[in-house]
């Protein structure tokens, strides 16, 4: 007998977008990767900041990021508007927005105000600093945010001014938090018997929860947690090296057994037997001249050669990869880690796969970042019940 494929997991949950630019958005546009139908509002005459255009246009960027997504335009920042917006609110299952509380307040898009109007949805609301505390009404972005959680701190080398990470990494962050607190949420609501729900995530407590014991380590010791550049003080050997051919390399070889197993590769097998280097304690102390035992070793052989001798050995490693490599990096290609999709304006286009893999129903790019107000029709009539004439009159009034 032939197995019908599975639904996707999200299949038949209603996601009304109601953000702009990334924690927020792409929190959307994980729950569309496994089902959900999202519809994203996009403001009328220039849509989405992710567009990378000032004209409503398409970029790469917004094919990946809106994909799965269906995009309808209303302007938000009118009496009409919000009302419209209010009136599509009961359709859907979750909505998610990251304005601050007191432009939701305004447009009647506060938590309570629409948990009066659709009491059985899941409202998420990502913002910089929370719907409470003093710094509630702040605007934020990832830069910010990774800021005020401390992250950017603890970021580059001891002897230099910090750095932020090179990605939006406390937004996308976020972005798992949301989607995996609205499939809590929904859980809670469709399974334990349970109703709608407000979920208030902050932007720098996405960061924040990923600061390891520098909190704890604090109250117990009165120690702030400084920059540590590529080494840590209590994990030796394990950072970054030169190689022959002028690119760097990380290895961890900080356990007991790890450190043999180095030792025995570079022909140094007597180095583990040495006072100096024979507990994890006793190389913390004497760090620098290992590591300069080890970059003399390393700067000998070429990238791709260490590589494969580190992992043969199974001391982890790897080059620091840039985009170029990863492009090109079987692993990610084999393992669909990167995947292919046809899109109308960029053809044959490599984006990031869906994750993580389910083993039964695995998430799906369906398709592409829509073109701007590309299913107001669809929306509007087909689901709000409006007339055509109805569609018109909005968009010649601006307000779609």
């Amino acid at each position: 007998m032939k197995r019908t494929k599975p639904a996707l997991p999200l299949d038949g949950i209603r996601v009304l977008d109601l953000s702009t630019v990334l924690a927020a958005p792409v929190t959307a546009t994980f729950l569309g990767d496994f089902g959900a139908e999202v519809v994203k509002v996009e403001e009328p005459r220039h849509g989405d900041f992710t567009r990378g255009t000032a004209t409503g246009e398409r970029s790469p960027y917004w094919a990946q990021e809106a994909r799965n997504k269906k995009s309808v335009t209303l302007d938000l920042r009118t009496p009409h508007g919000q009302g419209l917006v209010r009136s599509l609110v009961p359709f859907f299952d979750v909505v998610i927005t990251n304005y601050r509380p007191s432009t939701l307040s305004s447009w009647g898009l506060d938590p309570d105000s629409l948990r009066a109007i659709a009491p059985d949805a899941i409202l998420v609301y990502v913002t910089g600093y929370g719907l409470t505390g003093p710094y509630s009404d702040r605007g934020s972005f990832d830069r910010i945010a990774s800021a005020f959680a401390g992250l950017t701190y603890v970021t580059g080398d001891p002897d230099r001014e910090p750095v932020r990470s090179g990605y939006s990494t406390i937004d996308y962050m976020a972005a798992y938090l949301g989607a995996f607190s609205v499939v809590t949420a929904l859980y809670h609501r469709d399974t334990a018997g349970g109703g709608g729900q407000v979920i208030d995530l902050a932007l720098y407590e996405a960061g924040f929860r990923a600061s390891e014991d520098a909190l704890t380590s604090y109250a117990t010791t009165g120690r702030v947690r400084e920059r540590l550049g590529n080494r840590n003080p209590k994990i030796v050997p394990a950072s970054d090296f030169t190689t022959s051919d002028k690119r760097r390399i990380s290895l961890h070889a900080g356990t007991n057994p790890l450190f043999r197993k180095l030792a025995a590769l570079m022909e140094r097998p007597e180095l583990p037997g040495l006072p100096q280097y024979a507990t994890r304690a006793a190389r913390a102390e004497n760090a620098e001249s290992l590591y300069t035992t080890i970059a003399d070793w390393v700067a000998r052989h070429t990238a791709d050669e260490l590589t494969g001798l580190l992992n043969s050995a199974g001391i982890p490693a790897s080059p620091l990869m840039n985009i170029a490599d990863i492009a090109a990096d079987p692993h990610y290609l084999e393992r669909g880690t990167i995947t292919t999709v046809d899109d109308p304006d960029f053809g044959r286009l490599p984006m990031a796969a869906p994750i993580p893999r389910l083993s039964e129903t695995p998430g799906q790019i369906r398709t592409t970042g829509p073109a701007l107000g590309e299913h107001n029709t669809e929306i509007y009539e087909g689901l709000l019940g409006l007339s055509s004439q109805e569609v018109a009159d909005l968009h010649a009034d601006g307000v779609i």
